[in-house]
């Protein structure tokens, strides 16, 4: 059941305390449930896959394909609508919900949100140049990123020229992030660590792609216990 992923909203961040004093800082997620709005198959389109819609949304605020979209399916207008493609089809049937309990035997997450956006930045900012020399001749452009274009041959700027420009606002993955607890009732998800985007960004929450041997908070901290109640060896 885990080859789906939800969308949640990132509430912000706090610290989880386990009984040995050890302080982790966490990200809560709020996630949303999932319904299933339509299950494809091969004969429709070569591959099995499904569709799942999120969060509410106004019938006003939907255009009239949309609606006779919802209506044929039998469902209240989602806000969006994501296509995942699983194995098998077992599973999923219209109508279906799913929420955290997917997550349920998980300890490893990938994240996907978009970083906070920190509109025009110069070259020193967005690429980490070092600018111009502060003093000797130097005339108003010591924070300038120097040529950007060579002679006649090839006469002109190369693609993806580290430049000013637009810095962030730029949809990211982070892999194998560990989930510290979740919370069932009020559909909380604690993620160790931090997470790109501001408060209310959009997240997408899934499976960790990799398979990873790294240990979670729990694993390490019971080792170090074990470690402290093995006997030292007496001196000679």
């Amino acid at each position: 059941m885990t080859e789906i992923a939800l969308i949640g909203k990132k509430i912000g961040m706090t610290r989880e305390f386990y009984k040995t004093g050890q302080s982790v800082p966490v990200t809560v997620l709020k996630i949303e449930k999932g319904r299933v709005i339509d299950v494809i198959d091969p004969s429709k389109r070569g591959y099995t896959a499904i569709q799942l819609g999120f969060g509410k949304v106004k019938n006003s605020k939907i255009s009239k394909a949309m609606k006779g979209f919802f209506t044929k399916k039998n469902t209240e207008p989602k806000k969006k609508i994501k296509e995942f493609r699983v194995k098998s089809l077992e599973n999923y049937k219209p109508g279906n919900e799913f929420g955290l309990e997917i997550f349920k035997d998980i300890k490893f997450v990938d994240i996907r949100s978009k970083t906070i956006g920190k509109g025009f930045a110069g070259a020193m900012k967005r690429h980490n140049f070092s600018g111009l020399r502060a003093s000797h001749g130097v005339s108003v452009s010591h924070r300038a990123h120097g040529s950007t274009g060579q002679n006649q041959d090839p006469g002109k700027v190369f693609k993806n020229k580290k430049m000013a420009g637009h810095m962030g606002d730029k949809l990211r993955t982070i892999q194998n992030i560990e989930i510290i607890k979740s919370d069932l009732e009020n559909d909380l998800l604690f993620i160790k660590g931090s997470i790109p985007g501001s408060k209310n960004t959009e997240v997408l929450v899934k499976k960790a792609s990799k398979n990873t041997s790294k240990l979670t908070m729990l694993e390490k901290i019971e080792a170090l216990e074990k470690l402290k109640k093995v006997p030292e060896k007496k001196k000679k």
